[in-house]
C-alpha cells in the first residue's frame, strides 16, 4: 500500500475555497482506480493547516492519480492560494495491525 500525507497552509481570506476544493478533490479521488482512501482535514491544533491522508493500493495507481489532468490542477490552484508552498510525502507502508493487535 502507497500512504500519501500532505498539507497546505490556508489564509483566512482563502480557507473556505480550499476546504472545499479540497473535498471537491478527495471525492473525485476516491472514485479512481486503485484509491483506498483519501481525505480531508482540517487540523484541530493548527486551524489554518488543511491535511490529506490518502491511502493507494500501488506506486501505479499513485502515477496515474498524478496524471489525471483534474490531479494537477488542484494542486496548482492550491499552490496560487496558499502563502507558502504545499507539502506532500508518500511512503510505501505494510499494514501490520493484525500483528500488533492480533
Amino acid at each position: 500500500m502507497i500512504l500519501i500525507t500532505g498539507h497546505v497552509i490556508m489564509t483566512p481570506e482563502n480557507a473556505a475555497h480550499m476546504i472545499a476544493l479540497g473535498a471537491e478533490h478527495s471525492a473525485r479521488s476516491r472514485g479512481e482506480a486503485g484509491c483506498l482512501g483519501h481525505r480531508c482535514h482540517v487540523d484541530v491544533e493548527q486551524p489554518d493547516r488543511l491535511v490529506f491522508v490518502e491511502e493507494w493500493e500501488s506506486i501505479d495507481a499513485v502515477r496515474a492519480h498524478f496524471a489525471v489532468p483534474a490531479s494537477g490542477a488542484f494542486v496548482a490552484e492550491m499552490r496560487a492560494l496558499s502563502p507558502q508552498p504545499p507539502v506532500i510525502r508518500i511512503y510505501a507502508a505494510e499494514d501490520v495491525t493484525a500483528k500488533l493487535m492480533g
